[in-house]
């Protein structure tokens, strides 16, 4: 047993030693590499490619990765890029992602790196940029795969970068994304104990991060309906079935799905109808009205209910009028949950790498994101890093998918430091 003053001494240096760890400086990036960063971002943002046609940007990666030693894969979910870095002790894997796709979206801000691309997206000439932020995803984790090989020999365990195509969804007739590099074998050699992602945003001040625990982003679902009537006279509607009529109730009564029949203190949950499409001439009666939506909620048992009580809901409705409903739901992203432990866990980290001052909780966001399909693998984390300058309302800047979206470069070694810091904390404990 310890004698009172050695007992004493000891409890003294265990806080010190808590205490030095709590306090320990976070992992910082040179100016030199922060610059290397800034020019990677401008050069991604010169030159985007839509999802699936990220060539340039998929070579450039792949490219880099080797030339830091990495065992790298290319061509997975048909552009996508993984290296593997393993480092000199022994320790967990954990894997830090990254999208590489734009959108078709012609570009209105003044920089002088700004794209003037254009490309044929779904049968016409239309603008790319990099309205959503994707390139400094990219340039942040090229930026943090250097920092981290030059610490090879300290890193616990093995480090997987995931460079990934499509998240902004693949083009018709197509698969992509985050579910189709799991599909071919993302994780089927190595899986990763824990995984981890960034996204930019302008509702946020540069530098802060907000992240939440739990349910973060909705999951996000396209529905299709068709209602197939009886064509007629508009001067006799008795003489047909009018699928219009039908159509309306069809989407007065979706209202009372989450009104009614869904349990929204599991979280929230929308139907919202954003087609409606039938018709020819004004005194015809047509044969069929097209239906097309989207379903977003947070909580999965909830999804399942939703879809169950649509197609119900449209078929006895039309059904009630004589007419039928044929419906169609295209699954897309799941609810993006962040786990609560891993969300624990990493708080310290973020508060040191962004200040606590700067690390906020985050509200629920309607919007999707596919690194849900990782975090249903593996456990994971994800967060949003504010690139609205200072002096400037985030309530008013213009939002990611904006032609005018526009992202303040000083974030980037805040990201950047966020993946490298990730890696070497989640090893501790």
């Amino acid at each position: 047993m310890l004698k009172p003053t050695a007992l004493a001494l000891a409890c003294v240096t265990s806080l010190l030693a808590c205490h030095a760890s709590f306090a320990q400086e976070p992992i910082r990036i040179s100016a030199d590499l922060e610059s290397q960063v800034i020019d990677w971002r401008r050069d991604f943002h010169q030159h985007p490619e839509l999802s699936n046609r990220e060539f340039r940007t998929s070579k450039i990666v792949a490219e880099h990765l080797r030339a830091l030693g990495m065992d790298v894969q290319t061509d997975i979910a048909h552009t996508g890029v993984v290296g593997i870095l393993k480092g000199g002790k022994p320790g967990p894997t954990v894997a830090l992602r990254a999208d590489m796709d734009a959108l078709p979206v012609t570009e209105k801000t003044d920089v002088p790196f700004a794209s003037t691309v254009t490309t044929e997206y779904r049968g016409e000439e239309v603008g790319v940029m990099h309205a959503c932020g994707h390139d400094m995803h990219i340039a942040m984790l090229m930026g943090a795969a250097e920092k981290l090989v030059a610490m090879r020999d300290e890193i616990p365990g093995t480090v997987m970068f995931i460079f990934q195509p499509a998240e902004e969804g693949a083009p018709k007739g197509e698969e992509g994304g985050a579910e189709l590099m799991l599909e071919q074998g993302l994780f089927a050699d190595i899986k990763p104990d824990a995984v981890f992602g960034i996204h930019v945003g302008s509702s946020a001040p540069t530098g802060y991060i907000a992240y939440r625990s739990g349910p973060l982003m909705a999951s996000a679902d396209r529905f299709e309906i068709n209602v197939k009537g009886v064509q007629t006279h508009g001067s006799r509607p008795w003489g047909g079935v009018d699928p219009i009529v039908a159509a309306a109730q069809i989407i007065n009564n979706t209202q009372t799905i989450i009104s009614r029949q869904t349990n929204i203190t599991s979280g929230p949950a929308v139907v919202s109808f954003g087609i409606v499409d039938g018709g020819v001439r004004n005194n015809i009666i047509p044969d069929e009205v097209y239906l097309e939506g989207t379903i977003r909620n947070f909580d999965m048992d909830n999804r399942a209910q939703i879809f169950e009580n649509l197609k119900t809901t449209a078929e006895h409705t039309a059904m009630s009028s004589g007419a039928e409903a044929h419906v169609h739901i295209d699954e897309g992203y799941p609810v993006t949950v962040n786990d609560p432990g891993l969300t624990e866990k990493m708080l310290p980290t973020m508060k040191r790498v962004a200040g606590a001052d700067k690390v906020v909780v985050s509200p629920l966001i309607t919007g999707a994101e596919d690194f849900s399909f990782y975090a249903l693998e593996v456990p994971g984390l994800f967060v949003f890093l504010g690139v609205t300058p200072e002096g400037q309302d985030p309530a008013k800047a213009p939002s990611n998918h904006s032609p005018y979206f526009y992202a303040d470069e000083d974030a980037l070694k805040v990201g950047t430091e966020m993946y490298v810091n990730w890696v070497f904390d989640y090893a501790k404990n």
